[in-house]
């Protein structure tokens, strides 16, 4: 076959220096008939391709090997033989060819199996406000030096390409709800559809098509903030292709080489403020003239005015143990003593904890995300000191119980008394009628005045609450009486007589 070396030689030899055919045959040894084909093409290259394959002893047995190659591809990747293992067993079946036909015919077939099946897709474009995508990833930080595998959310506008990123130790209900609420937020705004997979926390049920059965809480976060959910078709990923996009960016920039932080709020911050320096430095893939903060700004004004904070948790039922305790998530939270032998309502939020009885919160702790801990609030047992003061030396919700400095002081006091004990829960249960500020303010009072004593720091708090004598009012000249009434009880003699 020519090289393209030759041709341009032969092209320069004729048509340049003007040399005969039978001078350039001879210079560069090759035939007449191969320069006059150069000469009368005006090619600059030749290729040759065999129009039809003969394929003489492979030709009978390919409906065969096709079979053996469809089978093949059908079963799990651990699964699949070697085309050295389909060529035994077509030799097995009498085939009498090569191994290299074999090969070559499989390459083939796989290529144009490929091309047949190869995937193609239709560019989407979105007006200001249309629409945004949702989803979640794995990533891996170093947290307070431990490593962790943290799931992150994202949120992407569709139309400016702005993004919002927040990692969470969960994948849980709560989580989406804060994700959306900062996301809303932040955006000032929502969109009129919101793309997600079909992920269990939002879609309860598939059905054909696009109809879905979601989750009512989810329904309830969309329609507090007029949002269209739409879920995409399964393992049909393309369908929010810009968000998925998002997470190999995402993972590529912010998360490579492994972040080390102490605690999720400053993990948090690092992200958002990367989301934002992000958005000011690069230009919109559509709009190469502007930044995608740029076209953000000139989007936001569409968007979904922010309507507010969504109530966003996840409500189930629970039972206190005798010990005020509740279980959840593996770990125990305190309520107030008052609520031991009834039912409540765990509220659980992405950041905290809240426990209600009948209407009435009766505890509330920041969420731990651990395993096997317990969180007291020790003013929840307050109550049961009264009954058992000998407590409040060993019992464990008191167990580095800070109090403000006045309380301290008087405790520190009172812990050289035989009844020490028992005048502080004293102190202490006046909290729970009086309030920390005023009980407080007494303990300073009795303590400036060289005192101590439960009953004295009571005594403060009682007259406090005394409302002292009634203001003196004043009688208008108009309203006093010029002759002052007598006592006359003849008058009831005069009633009996009657």
């Amino acid at each position: 076959m020519l090289v393209v070396e030759t041709i341009a030689k032969i092209r320069r030899a004729y048509f340049t220096l003007g040399k005969p055919i039978k001078e350039i045959c001879r210079e560069l040894r090759i035939s007449r008939k191969v320069v006059r084909k150069v000469i009368r093409s005006n090619a600059t290259e030749f290729h040759y391709e065999r129009s039809r394959q003969p394929q003489p002893r492979i030709g009978p047995w390919r409906e065969r090997l096709e079979a053996l190659l469809e089978e093949n591809e059908s079963k799990a990747t651990r699964e699949r033989l070697t085309l050295i293992r389909i060529y035994e067993e077509l030799r097995d079946l009498g085939y009498e060819g090569s191994y290299a036909a074999v090969r070559r015919y499989a390459i083939a077939w796989r290529e144009k199996r490929a091309s047949a099946t190869a995937d193609a897709y239709v560019p989407l474009t979105f007006a200001p406000g249309e629409a945004y995508q949702f989803d979640w990833s794995h990533e891996i930080v170093v947290m307070d030096g431990v490593t962790t595998t943290v799931k992150v959310a994202h949120v992407r506008l569709c139309h400016s390409r702005m993004m919002f990123v927040r990692a969470y130790p969960r994948e849980t209900q709560e989580m989406v709800f804060d994700a959306h609420e900062r996301a809303f937020a932040f955006f000032k705004g929502a969109c009129g559809r919101g793309v997600y997979d079909n992920m269990k926390t939002a879609v309860e049920t598939i059905f054909v098509g696009k109809d879905r059965q979601y989750n009512r809480r989810f329904l309830q976060m969309c329609s507090h903030h007029l949002v269209e959910p739409v879920a995409c078709t399964p393992a049909s990923g393309w369908e929010k292709g810009q968000v998925e996009n998002q997470v190999g960016l995402v993972r590529e920039r912010f998360f490579t080489p492994r972040l080390r932080f102490k605690s999720y709020d400053e993990l948090n911050a690092w992200l958002l403020d990367k989301c934002l320096s992000w958005a000011k430095a690069h230009a919109h893939p559509e709009r190469a003239d502007q930044t995608i903060w740029e076209v953000f700004e000139a989007e936001r004004p569409k968007l979904i005015p922010y309507r507010g904070r969504f109530d966003g948790f996840h409500a189930l039922p629970a039972s206190v143990s005798k010990t005020c305790l509740v279980r959840f998530d593996n770990n125990k939270y305190s309520v107030s003593a008052s609520a031991v032998g009834r039912p409540v309502d765990l509220h659980a939020y992405a950041d905290r904890i809240v426990i209600r009885q009948e209407g009435c919160t009766v505890a509330e702790h920041r969420r731990c995300y651990g395993r096997g801990e317990t969180i007291y609030d020790p003013w929840h047992y307050v109550p049961v000191l009264a009954r058992k003061p000998g407590a409040l030396r060993n019992g464990a919700p008191f167990k580095d119980w800070v109090l403000p400095a006045a309380l301290d002081r008087v405790r520190r006091k009172l812990a050289g008394s035989n009844d020490g004990d028992r005048q502080m829960v004293k102190i202490l249960a006046a909290v729970l009628t009086d309030g920390l500020p005023a009980v407080e303010a007494a303990c300073v009072q009795a303590l400036a005045e060289g005192v101590h004593s439960a009953d004295v720091v009571i005594n403060i708090l009682a007259r406090q609450r005394d409302p002292g004598p009634a203001a003196t009012i004043l009688t208008p000249d108009a309203l006093r009486l010029r002759h002052a009434p007598t006592a006359d009880c003849a008058r009831y003699d005069q009633l009996r007589s009657a």
